[in-house]
């Protein structure tokens, strides 16, 4: 579970957890990761790191194996959402964007894909956004534009790991009254865009939660390759 500080990560972590599973916890800073670990309790796994950082997605994956012995779920969640206008967004951000939102879930799948075909079983869940499906409404380009690459990628691996009992499937959540969103924009203004979907108000990071279980879960075995929306009815297509 990458990005699990806050907001829907911390959100899916708790809940896996709580529903039985070994949940191994991603957040850069190393003291965030372990106060989270030990918050979970004997089950979890603090495994910090900087995503974009050479060898770290394949270091997580490793020091997971070697705790729980398998991987299951993995879960990438870890984003930058940085709300840089285009004409001032600089190439070293362009980049890090890219590599955080759309290359490290590609290392990660790639890391536990040996361990994953191995068991024949494995559920990898990606979180895009709406943004990824249309345009993002507080986020700058290149958080649009590695939303949408990630979308692309969950349907690129659904298709050629499916024959090894691996499914691959993204959430592409909407306007979730998370911290990150309550940094982005004034609470005047949530209040303004959430009158305007059919289900007035913003998410909540348990709802979303509790969608990314359900596509983790062996319930979830049949579908593969999917955008998950849930959104209030923001974007219906």
């Amino acid at each position: 579970m990458t990005g699990a500080a806050r907001g829907l990560g911390r959100a899916v972590a708790v809940r896996l957890h709580t529903r039985g599973a070994a949940v191994a916890v991603n957040v850069r800073d190393r003291a965030r990761a372990s106060a989270l670990a030990d918050e979970l309790g004997e089950r979890a796994l603090s495994v910090p790191g900087d995503l974009a950082a050479d060898g770290v997605p394949e270091d997580i994956v490793g020091r997971t194996l070697d705790r729980f012995g398998r991987i299951d779920i993995l879960i990438n969640n870890a984003a930058l959402a940085a709300t840089t206008r285009f004409g001032d967004i600089s190439p070293a951000e362009w980049r890090q964007a890219l590599e955080v939102n759309m290359t490290a879930p590609f290392l990660l799948i790639q890391a536990a894909l040996p361990a994953m075909k191995a068991q024949r079983y494995g559920r990898v869940v990606n979180i895009s956004s709406s943004a990824g499906r249309m345009v993002s409404t507080l986020g700058g380009a290149h958080y649009t534009a590695s939303k949408t690459g990630l979308l692309g990628l969950t349907r690129a691996a659904a298709k050629e790991l499916g024959p090894f009992g691996i499914t691959v499937n993204a959430v592409c959540p909407g306007m979730i009254d998370t911290e990150l969103t309550r940094e982005s924009a004034t609470a005047a203004r949530l209040d303004e865009l959430a009158a305007g979907y059919p289900v007035p108000r913003l998410g909540t990071a348990l709802e979303v939660a509790d969608l990314i279980c359900f596509a983790a879960s062996e319930g979830a075995g049949y579908i593969t390759g999917t955008s998950l929306d849930i959104n209030g009815g923001d974007l219906m297509m």
